[in-house]
């Protein structure tokens, strides 16, 4: 969330007909601004994938750690198969 204390930058962006007219709709629903609304939206996304990549990054590393242990497609089919 955007804290009324933090200093705002101005960025432009381009966006569809059909997605500038649903901003508008929700930010008059809401009472809010689209400035508030389209900060909202970059800041979740961001979480979201900022998150996601580090998990990535993570991940990658782990598997390309020399002592990474690794279980073969038929053995994990056979441990996780229907009785």
């Amino acid at each position: 969330m955007i804290s009324k204390e933090t200093k705002s930058e101005v960025v432009t962006i381009r966006i569809t007909s059909e997605t500038k007219e649903r901003m508008e709709k929700l930010a008059q629903a809401t009472n809010r601004s689209k400035a508030f609304l389209l900060g909202e939206a970059i800041s979740s996304y961001l979480d979201v994938n900022e998150w996601q990549v580090k998990a990535i990054q993570e991940g990658l590393e782990e598997a390309r750690n020399p002592n990474a242990k690794w279980t073969s497609q038929e053995d994990l089919e056979a441990k996780y198969a229907e009785d």
